[in-house]
């Protein structure tokens, strides 16, 4: 029995309307009407089939296989606490994350930091899933989370081959106003970028952005790197070291939704060709230091908690303990996130640049 109830995916191209929900996946029927009068669709028993004696004119759909081993990782970052308590929930209770057509695993993936309430031990975890750093040619001590590194990519992998799982959703928390947040590594991956549109859409009217961090300056190895299709779940803001019901809560509603787009997808439900808008990486601003590399400023207010709004030639960026102002001076309006993270002043980065694009993917089915 699934949690939650089938949204019809909205695209700018196609737009279906509801005439019912389902909340019983064995019992219920729901019929969806295209603006074609003729092109009519029953979805039942959760298989999309065309109704007899009207004809569809359908884009080719792509085929992938079934999504057979899915997991979700917990405690990454040590100190982002959402996802651990869910992890930690999950293994003793699996019946809300279990999908009759596939296994879900959920694992913590950094059990030490967990322990210590800290991000990592000696290194980022999330940040050393390259090839150097699991192939084992390190002479020496070997930091902890590259150990780590190594034994998730044994059990979860190995990264890049066909043994590796389908899916892993990796739970995270920003300290930044982002809201729920799908990282997306891969914009021709028309399996994600469905499964982004599907949970967008049934999370309104609550907003979920989707991250592209595909530009070869931004990319890093990340832990959920390692399955085929990888997607980073990011919620906030939440404080370093604390739990807020309501970020637990949208983070527990966008796990339940991805699980539930597989199980559809692993029963026959076609998805129809889809546009997804984006906001895509383009370079990390730092902020401004002094001479001894120092913070010489600090987000100015007009930016703070302005995650995903525009930031336009001439908008105040940072502001110094004597009150000077610095300003944007790019030629096009951009769109920050992951402002002020408290996480990343040690990557000396302030906030991410992002713009907007717009991704599609193909109709698709099993």
């Amino acid at each position: 029995m699934f949690r939650s109830t089938l949204k019809v995916l909205q695209q700018s191209s196609l737009r279906v309307k509801f005439f019912g929900s389902i909340h019983n996946p064995l019992g219920s029927v729901v019929r969806a009407v295209l603006p074609d009068p003729s092109s009519v669709y029953m979805l039942r028993r959760w298989s999309l089939v065309r109704t007899p004696g009207l004809a569809v004119n359908m884009a080719t759909s792509s085929s992938h296989s079934a999504v057979r081993r899915v997991a979700i990782f917990g405690g990454t970052h040590g100190n982002e606490l959402s996802g651990v308590l869910l992890v930690k929930h999950w293994l003793k209770h699996g019946e809300e994350i279990a999908r009759r057509s596939m296994e879900v695993r959920p694992f913590i993936t950094n059990p030490k930091a967990v322990e210590k309430c800290v991000r990592y031990i000696d290194t980022d975890l999330n940040r050393v899933f390259d090839n150097q750093s699991l192939s084992g040619d390190q002479e020496g001590k070997v930091p902890y989370e590259i150990e780590q590194a190594r034994k998730i990519n044994s059990l979860f992998g190995p990264k890049g081959s066909k043994d590796g799982y389908d899916v892993i959703l990796d739970l995270h928390n920003t300290t930044a106003h982002m809201g729920a947040t799908l990282i997306l590594e891969n914009s021709r991956d028309d399996f994600m970028i469905q499964m982004c549109k599907y949970i967008q859409t049934s999370m309104a009217p609550e907003s979920c952005a989707v991250l592209l961090i595909e530009h070869p300056g931004v990319k890093y190895a990340t832990t959920r790197s390692i399955a085929k299709h990888p997607i980073g779940i990011e919620v906030g803001p939440q404080p370093q070291g604390v739990v807020r019901a309501d970020i637990l809560r949208t983070m527990r509603n966008v796990v339940n939704y991805a699980l539930d787009f597989m199980q559809y997808f692993n029963e026959g439900t076609e998805f129809p060709p889809c546009s997804l808008e984006v906001y895509r990486v383009l370079e990390k601003i730092d902020y401004p230091r002094n001479e001894s590399g120092d913070l010489g400023a600090i987000i100015h207010p007009s930016l703070q908690d302005q995650d995903w709004k525009p930031l336009n030639p001439g908008d105040p960026m940072f502001i110094t303990m004597d009150g000077e102002v610095t300003c944007y001076e790019g030629e096009n309006t951009v769109y920050p996130t992951f402002v002020n993270e408290a996480a990343y002043y040690e990557k000396n980065q302030a906030f991410a640049k992002t713009e907007k694009v717009t991704l599609t993917a193909q109709a698709m089915r099993l």
